[in-house]
């Protein structure tokens, strides 16, 4: 691990502890070069998952951790004077539960004019759903992502919470942050950043959408080319039980997929015959169970859209991966690098995840809050 670089160098945020996106965003940030200096409760954060090694909590590299009680007067009020002297908050509460702890944007902000808030919740600060309960789950399944995942005439596929806590909620709020904080340069006034992951889900469907103005996209899961409908856009399972992943759309890749393959059937040439989609996806699935997946990947070139779909141990392996150091490791500890990659500045990971409260002392000293 290196010492703190990359394009946010000299930013200093407080991060709130919390669970999802609210970590991934502050780590994203860390990654980046910011100081992020995260307030977590005595009991943790993380208490209720019974995380009991602090180092393989990958979300919280690159911080540096504060204990506070902030039911108490004077803990909550070196809370608000870190707020004071930072760039930016990072707060992922349920909506009105930061009001009621005294660390609100009105309360921060009045401390702190020039302050970018970012707040991330699943269902937005207002609405009849605001102070509902959720997770993943649920926010994908209100924006009608949920519903497009999975195969026809099955019930909708779980995409892990990749797309509510991570891209709609972490990515999302980072985005905002960003934006606020250059906004702020400009007028030297600070703002409240409302990232509800419901809405980042929203935008992206917007393919989607457009797919669907366009006619090529019904409420019918797993029918549309790019939804496990086609045979030139699917997962197929090879001779020795793994898969390769198909995205062989254009008709270029898709001429060259069909022979390297070796599907010479002139049936294949009515590549948007959607009638005939799921026979011409029998033959594909017939042809490709007959070598295993590392055979057929010696077989398919550059513009086959072709790749081997990798369980989570082989992925650092794979001589593409292993050349950009898409993962990195801290001792046994996989974990994705920083990104995106920048020519002059940079993002590493500065520090391994902190025992909560380790640097209590240190930051305030640090921050000018202790001698």
């Amino acid at each position: 691990m290196t010492g703190r670089s990359g394009p946010l160098a000299g930013l200093k945020v407080v991060e709130f502890a919390g669970i999802g996106p609210g970590p991934f965003c502050g780590m994203l940030l860390a990654d980046l070069g910011a100081e992020v200096v995260q307030i977590d409760r005595p009991s943790g954060a993380m208490a209720a998952y019974n995380v009991a090694d602090h180092r393989r909590n990958i979300l919280n590299r690159g911080r540096r951790s504060v204990v506070l009680d902030l039911k108490k007067p004077d803990e909550l009020e070196l809370a608000l004077k870190l707020v004071e002297r930072a760039d930016a908050v990072i707060e992922a509460h349920r909506a009105g539960v930061a009001e009621r702890l005294g660390i609100g944007p009105e309360v921060c902000l009045a401390r702190n004019p020039k302050l970018v808030y970012g707040r991330v919740t699943g269902w937005g600060q207002t609405g009849p759903l605001a102070e509902w309960a959720g997770h993943d789950i649920n926010y994908i399944a209100l924006a009608g992502a949920l519903h497009v995942c999975g195969r026809e005439g099955e019930r909708p596929a779980i995409p892990q919470n990749f797309v509510a806590d991570m891209g709609g909620g972490g990515l999302y709020l980072a985005f905002g942050m960003l934006a606020a904080l250059l906004e702020a340069r400009q007028s030297g006034r600070g703002q409240v950043v409302d990232a509800a992951m419901i809405e980042g889900v929203a935008l992206q469907l917007s393919v989607v959408l457009t797919l669907r103005a366009f006619g090529q996209f019904g409420d019918r899961r797993g029918t549309s080319f790019i939804g496990g409908g086609a045979h030139f856009y699917e997962v197929y399972e090879t001779r020795d039980g793994q898969h390769i992943a198909v995205g062989a759309i254009e008709p270029l890749f898709y001429r060259t997929f069909l022979r390297e393959a070796g599907l010479e059937d002139p049936e294949f040439d009515a590549q948007w015959d959607r009638a005939r989609w799921p026979a011409l996806k029998e033959k594909v699935a017939a042809r490709l169970r007959e070598r295993t997946r590392d055979d057929w990947m010696t077989v398919f070139s550059s513009e086959a859209c072709v790749a081997p779909v990798l369980a989570l141990s082989e992925v650092e392996q794979h001589p593409h991966m292993a050349a950009r150091e898409v993962f990195i490791r801290d001792g046994d500890i996989l974990q994705p690098a920083p990104g995106p990659r920048f020519s002059r500045t940079p993002a590493a990971v500065s520090a391994p995840p902190p025992r909560p409260g380790d640097e209590t002392q240190a930051v305030l000293r640090d921050w000018g809050l202790m001698p």
